[in-house]
């Protein structure tokens, strides 16, 4: 059985003092994928690193992390095209909007966004949406930009139905993640309505566990919970759930 987390920093300073036990449990629990968003330019050096010590394991994306849009945001984006020019990466990610943090720099993450959508489609690459309290704002974008080409996944997905469609008329699968376990995480709920085949698994370590562990550091072993909780959802078994989800990471990353 293979699971495989679409989406996980483990090279954030979280996993400092024990990243390659962290990693081997995962291993353990039959985590053997592991791909890698990027945040900006500053842990482009940690990733490549950790691609090196595992490389039939790690697959990484290069972008610009909404929060991370600030003044030096052109800056920013010249070192990710840089990154494209000089190696391949699987995607471009995490991108998106966020407008939970700060909304100062709303017309620059705007900017950001549709540039690196279109490095994406250039070079017939997925993106790895991050949205926050701004569903209509990406919509929009999306919008503007459908074509053949655009493709990817709405990262740690928590809408609604009617969301989750729209997204999936975007050629967007959904990102399930610890939320899907939480009592008032609400996506349990109508997830059942769509089909499996639009459904990646993820951890978005070391943020949001699943419980039991939710508020302490997510890790990706754990995202064999998340598996098991769409197991029950969709009414399958874990190894189901497990081979179906790794083959859609397949489909959309081309690794």
């Amino acid at each position: 059985m293979i699971l495989t987390d679409t989406h996980t920093h483990l090279y954030s300073e979280l996993f400092d003092l024990d990243r390659n036990e962290s990693i081997q449990n995962a291993l353990n629990e039959g985590v053997s994928r592991f791909f890698i968003p990027a945040i900006d330019a500053s842990y482009t050096q940690k990733m490549l690193d950790l691609e090196s010590q595992y490389p039939n394991n790690v697959f990484l994306m290069t972008g610009l992390h909404p929060t991370h849009v600030k003044e030096n945001y052109r800056e920013e984006l010249a070192h990710i095209l840089n990154q494209l020019e000089q190696r391949k990466y699987c995607a471009i990610g995490e991108i998106g909007i966020d407008l939970y943090w700060d909304k100062t720099f709303l017309k620059e993450q705007q900017e950001a966004f549709i540039t690196q959508i279109r490095w994406a489609k250039e070079r017939k690459l997925p993106i790895a949406i991050h949205a926050r309290e701004s569903f209509d704002e990406i919509f929009e974008i999306l919008e503007t930009e459908k074509s053949p080409d655009l493709k990817g996944v709405l990262h740690c997905f928590t809408g609604n139905l009617q969301q989750a469609h729209q997204a999936l008329d975007y050629n967007m699968m959904l990102g399930i993640g610890g939320v899907v376990t939480f009592k008032n995480g609400k996506i349990d709920q109508f997830l059942h309505e769509i089909p499996l085949e639009h459904i990646l698994l993820e951890t978005d370590a070391p943020y949001l566990a699943p419980a039991p562990h939710r508020g302490k550091r997510n890790e990706s072993s754990y995202l064999k919970l998340v598996a098991l909780k769409l197991a029950e959802i969709y009414q399958t078994d874990l190894p189901t759930i497990a081979h179906i989800t790794t083959e859609n990471s397949k489909r959309l990353f081309g690794v």
